[in-house]
């Protein structure tokens, strides 16, 4: 892919950002720069490398899951200063 000055404008104003002309060149052979790795990076054979999306061995180190007793929602009502079935009464917030 080539970087082109109408590309740069469309790119700015996506942006909704304003270049001097000399700002457009250096951020014109920058992307094409990048573009130009990338095309290299895609010449590589990948064939047989495992897709990976960290480059260190990571797993979750979360604790197991457990059932362990709770209140009840009596209990957890009691020192509501208003409450109704087991819910919290609060004042309305919205019409």
């Amino acid at each position: 892919m080539q970087i082109t000055p109408e590309l740069i404008k469309y790119l700015e104003s996506l942006a909704r950002i304003t270049l001097s002309e000399e700002e457009e060149k250096k951020v014109g052979n920058e992307l094409q720069d990048i573009l130009t790795y990338i095309d290299k990076l895609n010449e590589l054979d990948t064939e047989g490398v495992e897709a990976m999306s960290h480059s260190f061995p990571l797993t979750n180190v979360l604790r197991a899951d457990e059932v362990k007793a709770s209140m009840s929602p009596d209990e957890i009502v009691a020192n509501a200063p208003e409450s109704q079935d087991g819910a919290f009464v609060v004042p309305k917030t919205v019409d």
